[in-house]
């Protein structure tokens, strides 16, 4: 199993990892081995690293893009993009995403068979616009993710081992699996109040990929007990739902808004230094393990 994962930023600021000895990061690294053949997706998705003016300038700017794109072929979007904040337009324009690009591997609908590929890569990242603008509205918490264009999701993560390896809130510099799946966890529909998404797009924590975050930042043990409260009383009211999926507590481990690392960072800097090289360097040219 390899022991670090480097990142580079704009071939200049070197981040080091190291792996941990987990059954989760070794099943994550192997996914890594696999790879190579697909281009990194987004070189530049950094978040909560800028002022707030550019963050949300920039999310602003991507949504309304994907927006005139879409349109511009068949005008599928029918209400106004309003601003970030407006969680019921997010909604709606994340089932639209749901709708016509499909749930994971599942893009059969008409709509995405007959468009050009710019507008199916329009499509496919309006989902990213509206995670950009969710996160900018609830707080801008520093982090970035890798991602490979077209690498299959075709592994499932175990629930005991999510139960024995998630963690609630991971340190600073902690690198985690990224969620792959096309829909919303619960926590996702606890924050969102989302009265638009499908039955079927209620999707837990399940397969995983090569693909990863970076958090830059911890969540305070007051901040995590009050976000599980939040979620147990969603659960607790829309038991029903939960009950016919087969989700009988709400202490099920896929439900809850578990974490799973796969490396930690390692450095000299301080955290301050390396958010301000970090905000400095937002695209990454390389990354690889060993």
């Amino acid at each position: 199993m390899a022991h670090y994962l480097h990142v580079e930023l704009a071939s200049t600021f070197k981040l080091k990892f190291r792996i941990l000895a987990t059954p989760v990061a070794e099943l994550w690294c192997e996914r890594m081995t696999h790879r190579d053949t697909y281009p990194l997706d987004h070189p530049d998705r950094f978040y909560g690293f800028d002022s707030h003016d550019i963050e949300v300038g920039r999310a602003t700017a991507q949504i309304q893009q994907c927006i005139s794109t879409i349109n511009g072929h068949k005008k599928i979007i029918d209400r106004p993009f309003t601003d970030i904040h407006d969680q019921d337009c997010l909604n709606y324009l994340h089932n639209i995403f749901e709708r016509y690009h499909g749930l994971l591997d599942q893009q059969t609908h008409e709509y995405w068979q007959h468009s050009p590929d710019s507008v199916r890569r329009a499509l496919a990242e309006l989902n990213l616009a509206v995670h950009r603008c969710e996160t900018v509205a609830r707080g801008n918490k520093p982090r970035f993710v890798c991602t490979w264009f077209g690498m299959p999701k075709t592994e499932t993560l175990a629930a005991d081992l999510i139960a024995a390896y998630g963690e609630l809130s991971p340190e600073f510099g902690t690198v985690c699996l990224n969620y792959v799946e096309i829909g919303k966890t619960l926590e996702d529909l606890t924050q969102d109040q989302d009265e638009y998404i499908a039955d079927d797009a209620f999707k837990p924590f399940g397969h995983y990929s090569a693909d990863f975050v970076v958090r830059f930042f911890t969540e305070s043990t007051q901040a995590v007990d009050a976000k599980l409260q939040r979620i147990k009383d969603y659960y607790n009211k829309h038991i029903d739902f939960f009950n016919r999926r087969g989700y009988n507590t709400f202490n099920d481990p896929v439900l809850l808004p578990y974490r799973l690392p796969v490396a930690k960072l390692e450095t000299d800097l301080s955290q301050d230094k390396i958010i301000k090289q970090i905000q400095e360097q937002q695209y990454i040219t390389r990354v690889h393990i060993q």
